[in-house]
């Protein structure tokens, strides 16, 4: 089934607290003790997050009510493609696709809606992260008000472990405050149409030189080891399998500071 909604619904998104706030910190590292994330690739693991896509979407009047209940497209199965679930306490909360995209692998959902922009600059030796599909289950959003983040966090250490130039999101215009207070994003591409939704989102960018330690100051918990960051986004080689669940590594690394 490929769905109606586009990879901008960022549907949990909320306005951050200050980040200066060390309670606020404290509360997202405590809850990260919590969080557990899964690379799903096939099987259960990926029906559960089709289905959690589905579950939020619709509790926001996003899309309309499908008997198969799922929500994925053929970028789901591109070979630069990391789809993953959250978990808290062993109860998915949240999922996030991330593609990595680069002159031998160009795929993306702001790819196919702003590849004139992206395209020649891939073509210079620029690589890009493209998180989309981020989806919460609506039952958990408002006891987990630290979701966004501990969701995000998987495009900062993304961002980190493909050394990419930036990091993109095509969002709705109202949701531009959240990635320019949180990333430090700025809009590079107008607003557009994604496939065939009645909604356009803007191509905004972080650019990761100038912005990640900036924001890696501002928010610690999105700090990752280089350990981590291999479990997360090392494919295995034949014969090998991939890590179940990934724990989360920030606490340690500011503890160690």
């Amino acid at each position: 089934m490929l769905d109606r909604v586009s990879s901008i619904s960022s549907v949990f998104i909320k306005e951050p607290e200050r980040s200066e706030d060390s309670a606020f910190t404290r509360t997202i590292l405590n809850l990260l003790e919590r969080v557990e994330y899964r690379f799903c690739e096939s099987g259960e693991d990926l029906e559960a997050i089709y289905r959690l896509r589905y579950k939020s979407y619709l509790a926001h009047g996003l899309v309309g009510d499908s008997s198969e209940h799922l929500i994925y497209d053929k970028l789901d199965e591109t070979s630069n493609c990391y789809r993953f679930g959250i978990f808290i306490d062993g109860e998915l909360a949240s999922t996030i696709r991330l593609h990595h995209l680069s002159a031998v692998e160009p795929y993306s959902p702001a790819m196919s809606v702003f590849g004139d922009i992206l395209e020649p600059r891939l073509r210079r030796g620029d690589s890009f992260v493209d998180p989309s599909r981020l989806a919460a289950d609506p039952e958990l959003t408002s006891t987990y008000r630290g979701l966004p983040y501990i969701t995000m966090r998987l495009a900062v250490a993304a961002c980190n472990y493909f050394d990419a130039t930036s990091c993109l999101s095509m969002v709705r215009e109202e949701h531009q405050a959240f990635y320019r207070r949180v990333i430090n994003a700025v809009q590079v591409g107008e607003p557009r149409a994604y496939a065939s939704v009645k909604v356009y989102g803007t191509l905004c960018e972080s650019n990761c030189e100038a912005n990640m330690e900036k924001i890696i100051q501002r928010f610690p918990f999105f700090r990752s080891t280089a350990f981590e960051q291999r479990l997360l986004f090392q494919r295995p080689k034949r014969g090998e399998t991939a890590p179940l669940t990934i724990l989360p590594t920030a606490k340690y690394l500011l503890a160690a500071a």
